[in-house]
């Protein structure tokens, strides 16, 4: 499902070259759950964000079922992104003047999806995720730190992306609403058969995951 060959994103600093990530290569299958680890400086977030079309790799290409999305131009990019991708935050990055269902709709919104349908699947998802009745029609600021991670999931799932991407997903939680939101992307990659890759610097968690890889000054390392 998701296919990375010979990946390399560089940046020059003064006279230096830095390679962020180095010739980097991997695949996971549909409806699979990996984890990316590694220190601090070691390339993750720079990865996540060439997975995520936010950013173009130097060289190498990313295949998301089947279709090299390092080819697109600028104006089709930001229409995968809305369609094809979910992502999920540390900092969750909800709107707070707006309502748990509220926000999970807008993802649909700005996918020009009907609006016939947004509120049916935006109450489906929060519900799928745990977040029931009257819950749903809060704000951020009235919902727990895990209860706001819930929404962004929800939100991530709204458009039925072949790929999500979570960056330290549980880095504002305690542990064990860190392992209930890790255990609920794992069940949501197979239930939606949706492939997730999250950046977590937890080796406990990350090795329940169907894959782990390990990036250190930009490699991926055995």
């Amino acid at each position: 499902m998701l296919k990375v060959k010979n990946l390399s994103k560089s940046f020059k600093s003064g006279d230096t070259i830095v390679k962020a990530v180095d010739d980097v290569s991997f695949e996971v299958g549909d409806g699979a759950f990996a984890s990316i680890v590694g220190a601090s400086g070691s390339g993750k977030t720079t990865l996540l964000s060439l997975l995520g079309a936010l950013d173009k790799p130097t060289s190498g290409t990313i295949e998301v079922a089947g279709q090299d999305i390092t080819a697109l131009s600028d104006h089709d990019l930001i229409k995968y992104r809305a369609r094809s991708i979910g992502f999920v935050f540390q900092s969750y990055n909800l709107i707070p003047n707006l309502s748990a269902i509220d926000n999970v709709e807008l993802a649909m919104e700005f996918a020009d999806k009907p609006k016939s349908e947004r509120r049916t699947r935006a109450e489906k998802l929060l519900d799928q995720v745990g977040l029931k009745d009257d819950k749903q029609l809060r704000k951020p600021g009235r919902l727990s730190g895990g209860e706001q991670q819930r929404v962004a999931i929800a939100r991530a799932l709204a458009n039925q992306p072949k790929l999500i991407l979570a960056d330290e997903p549980t880095g504002n939680l305690d542990s064990e609403t860190g392992k209930l939101i890790f255990d609920l992307l794992h069940y949501l990659a197979k239930k939606e058969n949706t492939t997730i890759i999250v950046v977590t610097h937890d080796l406990s968690i990350a090795g329940k995951t169907d894959r782990q890889f390990r990036l250190s000054d930009g490699k991926l390392r055995k």
